[in-house]
């Protein structure tokens, strides 16, 4: 029994460390913000709605600009299976929540675990060793592989492409970078495009044979997202294509916010790679052969550091092989421990993973309270049925709890009915007879607040411990119809 156990941890013990974490992630956090809105209202329709597209949200929200739904597809369907059972057994919807996102994090874990086997076979196990537990105390990597963005479905592939870039198996990586390029991100381009570059400069690919393999390979990508798109979205269509426009050629996307073009070596990778930041940078100078790998993923995060919109989930792609690197210096200077300065390096760098954890767990505290119109919707739905099953409960969710926590996935069964209609007055509310309001506002005339839920407002340095506070404040509120008398003689938690 030994001997197998011992096997088998040898074989999965990092994909359960890793997994474990994820998991945690998911129970933890499961409401989803308005960057994932897409997706995961998609996954809903799937599962819920199936052939009834006229029913479907995008086409009552289709959102700036439209985003395939081929994710969507392989998620709900994987996922089916168990949430069929789920609806047997007549759980709630937002089990049904947890099971996409679960299976969405299964997916790009199993992406990384092919990269990561890829670089035990180039670098040796202690690589590994040092890949998954530099993954491990960042944060950001795990809490996004379960987040249903076009980014994370484009990382999946990015990891892919990875493995087979360090196996050696060029055209594949090729073929992965054209599908996510084509299908789920553009912006992908930027990091195909110096592969490709380094690929033929170092004679690792033929150019004809790589112009004939992207050519098909991206027809066949155009053929699959058109013919599958226009069905959704009733109209012909090619998604990336519209977003590619939008964001890069009428720069439109800069209407969310700018940063300085410094921003993704200053603020985003130093708080995603942490510990990894400098070790990576390390690696490049102490092994030729990492160079090979960092320095198209580093012109990536330098071309895309041009456009002035800037999120973290933009670069999400480059943090594998940055950790990659990382843990070819980590290992260095772990073998090199009981030698001079490589002591002190050791030293410092177990003191920064250990830091690091502590920065993770500080970063995971202030996303849990980030999506505070999920935890408001959770609090009604215990407090606030009423005694007459057969009456209608109306829940207006104004647009901004729309976007912090809440979607379908979220919503109860009847009698409970939403609404999410916008650009209605706060005056105007009390007219349209609705039971409850999940708002913004604290005071709404026709209704009284019932409860306030507070979500992250900001860190705050102090002497002591921990050295780090975070801050909350009220986000979302709770209001009853006062003409509902049953409303207010309940227990409720107040605001």
């Amino acid at each position: 029994m030994a001997p197998n156990l011992s096997r088998f941890m040898q074989l999965y013990g990092y994909d359960l460390l890793l997994g474990s974490i994820a998991v945690f992630y998911v129970v933890m956090a499961p409401y989803t913000k308005v960057e994932e809105s897409f997706n995961i209202q998609a996954m809903h329709d799937i599962l819920y709605r199936r052939h009834h597209i006229e029913k479907y949200d995008h086409l009552e929200f289709p959102g700036v600009v439209p985003r395939t739904f081929i994710g969507a597809f392989l998620v709900s369907v994987l996922a089916s299976p168990v949430v069929l059972a789920m609806n047997l057994m007549h759980l709630p919807k937002v089990y049904s929540l947890y099971a996409v996102r679960l299976v969405l994090s299964f997916l790009m874990l199993c992406t990384l675990r092919f990269f990561r086997i890829q670089i035990r076979k180039k670098f040796g196990y202690q690589v590994e060793a040092f890949f998954s537990i530099l993954t491990a105390v960042q944060f950001h990597m795990l809490f996004y592989c379960s987040r249903p963005l076009p980014n994370i479905l484009a990382f999946g592939l990015a990891n892919l492409a990875y493995g087979f870039w360090v196996k050696g198996s060029f055209y594949a990586a090729l073929r992965c970078l054209i599908f996510a390029t084509i299908i789920f991100r553009c912006d992908m381009l930027l990091l195909i495009s110096p592969l490709g570059l380094e690929l033929l400069l170092s004679k690792s690919i033929s150019l004809w044979k790589a112009i004939r393999t992207c050519i098909a390979a991206t027809l066949f990508c155009i053929g699959l997202t058109v013919l599958v798109d226009s069905v959704m979205w009733r109209r012909w269509l090619w998604p990336e294509l519209e977003v590619f426009w939008f964001n890069s050629v009428l720069n439109r996307s800069s209407e969310w916010g700018i940063h300085p073009i410094h921003w993704y070596f200053t603020s985003a990778l130093p708080r995603s790679l942490l510990v990894a930041y400098p070790l990576f940078l390390l690696g490049a100078f102490l092994d030729r052969r990492v160079l090979f790998y960092v320095l198209p993923v580093l012109s990536f995060v330098i071309l895309y550091s041009k456009l002035p919109h800037k999120e973290l989930r933009f670069i999400i792609s480059s943090l594998p092989i940055f950790n990659m690197a990382a843990a070819v210096a980590a290992s260095r200077i772990y073998n090199n421990r009981k030698k001079g300065l490589w002591r002190y390096l050791n030293i410092a760098m177990l003191g920064s993973i250990l830091i690091s954890l502590g920065c993770t767990t500080m970063i995971f505290m202030a996303s849990y309270d980030n999506y505070p119109s999920g935890y408001a919707l959770n609090v009604l739905h215990r407090t606030g049925q009423l005694t007459n099953n057969s009456t209608e409960v109306w829940v207006h969710i104004d647009t901004l709890s729309a976007m912090n926590g809440i979607s379908r996935f979220c919503e109860n069964d009847y009698p409970w009915r939403y609404s999410k209609e916008e650009g209605i007055l706060l005056d105007q509310l009390q007219k349209r007879n609705f039971t409850y309001l999940v708002n913004e506002h604290s005071n709404i005339t026709g209704f009284r607040c019932l409860s306030s839920i507070h979500g992250f407002s900001t860190a705050k340095l102090r002497i002591g411990f921990p050295p780090i506070l975070l801050a909350k404040e009220p986000k979302v509120y709770i209001h009853g119809n006062v003409e509902n008398s049953e409303i207010l003689v309940r227990q409720w938690p107040g605001c």
